[in-house]
């Protein structure tokens, strides 16, 4: 069984990771959109028209399940490519959210993610529907930049978190929701600046939804394949750090 996972850039890696180390497909065919990162600053017809053609690409492996890992695109354009697709299309917002669902409703959530993807307000809009009332949107893009050159912790990481969240009462949030998928690869950050929240990753809340609403099972080995539309030998030097080196 085969799974295709798509991002902007190398920041679905972090949902790639941890479907590799699920073990739940045989192989994993990742492409990150490297020319055209990040999807964030794009229009929505453009975001659209841009994951309809990863999802071509992709068709060309005969996958069985396509991973949409990047939150602009599961903002904008699911439906379009449900609607191409032979094969389930799931998205990183509605896993992100069903993750948190059993959390209690007055928990005080900060929801970072790009400018798209925040006022998408698709994620309000869910949230809303789950009973959560206490939601801080913040949107973050500064971030996709830092994780694309490798930039995660340090001095320039922690002056970027203060310029979004000098205004937030940093100890009283419950729950971050890590609304990019590039955000994981902060997660040390996000935890040395919010010491009392818990993070929602999307791509452990991806893994979950296909355990649970799929049924898939653990393989005994799953090995990735990695394609870039631009630099596939950066995509390649960063999965070889991020990801177990031997599968790659």
């Amino acid at each position: 069984m085969k799974c295709g996972v798509f991002d902007s850039g190398i920041g679905g890696l972090s949902v790639a990771r941890e479907i590799l180390n699920a073990k739940l497909f045989d192989e994993i065919i990742y492409f990150g959109d490297t020319a055209r990162v990040p999807y964030g600053n794009k229009n929505e017809s453009t975001i659209i028209r841009y994951s309809l053609e990863a999802l071509e690409f992709l068709k060309n492996f005969d996958i069985d399940f396509l991973i949409v890992a990047c939150n602009s695109a599961s903002s904008v354009a699911i439906e379009e490519l449900k609607k191409e697709a032979s094969f389930p299309v799931i998205g990183v917002i509605e896993a992100g959210v069903k993750a948190i669902e059993n959390e209690k409703k007055d928990a005080n959530i900060l929801l970072t993610g790009t400018k798209r993807t925040i006022n998408s307000q698709k994620y309000q809009h869910l949230l809303k529907q789950k009973g959560f009332k206490n939601i801080i949107p913040k949107a973050t893009p500064l971030f996709v930049p830092l994780v694309e050159e490798g930039i995660v912790e340090g001095k320039i990481v922690d002056e970027v978190f203060d310029l979004y969240f000098h205004d937030i009462k940093k100890d009283e949030i419950d729950l971050i929701i890590l609304g990019c998928t590039h955000y994981p690869f902060l997660e040390k950050s996000f935890k040395k600046h919010f010491k009392n929240a818990k993070l929602i990753h999307s791509g452990q809340a991806i893994v979950k939804m296909l355990k649970n609403d799929f049924s898939l099972k653990e393989k005994k080995e799953s090995k990735i394949k990695l394609f870039a539309s631009d630099n596939p030998e950066e995509l390649r030097s960063r999965a070889k750090e991020w990801l177990n080196s031997s599968q790659v």
